[in-house]
């Protein structure tokens, strides 16, 4: 039986470590762009945001002064067990957001839309945002905190099936050279795209590329995986660079995710993570044990299914995954 006290201690130690550590991946992201970059403002930034990791982690302070809006994804075993049902897990998981953000310090970004009231520790109404999935033949329990900002680096537009490729490359362009000339993004950025779904489902999936799936990694589809490839290629070649400057350094990696859609329509979301690309994930096992890693693995085959069963050996065949 995994106890309320033990999510509410790997919840703040996730907090804590996606709030000061960058993740590996992304950071070797970073490196491999600023390798490439040529423009030499955009290398003055690169290097400087290089310096910034290095020294929040020495000296164990967040590595941005905006330390965004925390929330969790949140995986469950079908076969865990844990004290307190969902109500428990929900309610240590705004404990742990509370007390990290007073103890990391974490800035107290969360009001009232209207009365701007503030808790001072990043929990109200709504607040933070959980979002669940669930994982079958498993019991433990898997808990990805993601420090995201809340203010600009998203769009959404509605395509039509006739757009096709094009009509997807053409929204990309425009969303990244907006955000570029209008500072709405702190580039380079993960880029994730939501394709299909209703439109809140498109948002959804969108952001979770963005934020949940680690550099480098692709999508089991080998269509979708070119036309990732495709868009980052795409979107370093516009000019632009780091924080909007001269360069090529736009795109750390772009990856999409997709939902089946209405036959009538194909909506598209664009979600920039930023140059902080803040996450952390522990696993809780049924003894109490927990693993720390930087990598959420959020998208499982059984995320990706698309029969009415699971079916684990026809989804490994399936070119969706």
């Amino acid at each position: 039986m995994i106890t309320n006290s033990q999510i509410e201690r790997a919840a703040y130690d996730v907090m804590c470590k996606a709030a000061i550590d960058i993740p590996e991946d992304y950071l070797d992201g970073i490196k491999e762009r600023a390798a490439a970059e040529t423009g030499p403002l955009c290398c003055f930034v690169l290097q400087s945001m290089i310096d910034n990791y290095e020294a929040a982690t020495t000296d164990r302070r967040p590595m941005c002064a905006d330390t965004g809006l925390p929330r969790y994804y949140v995986k469950v075993g079908n076969d865990a067990r844990f004290d307190g049902g969902f109500v428990g897990l929900e309610r240590a998981l705004r404990s742990a957001t509370a007390r990290a953000t007073q103890d990391v310090p974490l800035r107290p970004n969360r009001v009232h839309p209207l009365w701007r009231t503030d808790h001072d520790n990043n929990v109200g109404i709504n607040a933070p945002e959980i979002e669940w999935s669930f994982e079958p033949d498993v019991d433990w329990i898997e808990i990805t905190t993601v420090h995201k900002g809340g203010l600009f680096g998203t769009d959404y537009r509605m395509l039509f099936p006739a757009d096709g490729i094009d009509g997807i490359k053409r929204f990309f362009l425009d969303t990244l050279i907006a955000f570029g000339k209008r500072g709405l993004a702190c580039q380079p950025a993960i880029v994730g795209i939501g394709l299909g779904g209703s439109k809140d489902i498109c948002m959804v999936l969108g952001k979770q590329a963005a934020c949940l799936r680690a550099v480098g990694d692709r999508n089991p589809d080998p269509e979708i995986a070119k036309l990732e490839m495709e868009l980052k290629e795409l979107g370093n070649s516009i000019g632009m660079g780091a924080m909007g400057f001269v360069g090529s350094s736009m795109v750390v990696d772009c990856h999409i995710e997709v939902g089946f859609t209405h036959t009538g329509g194909m909506p598209m979301s664009v979600h920039c993570f930023c140059l902080s690309s803040r996450r952390a994930t522990a696993r809780i096992h049924a003894d109490g044990s927990t693993e720390l890693r930087s990598d959420p693995q959020w998208f499982t085959p059984y995320m990706r299914r698309e029969t009415v069963e699971w079916q684990p050996q026809a989804a490994s065949s399936n070119k969706s995954g």
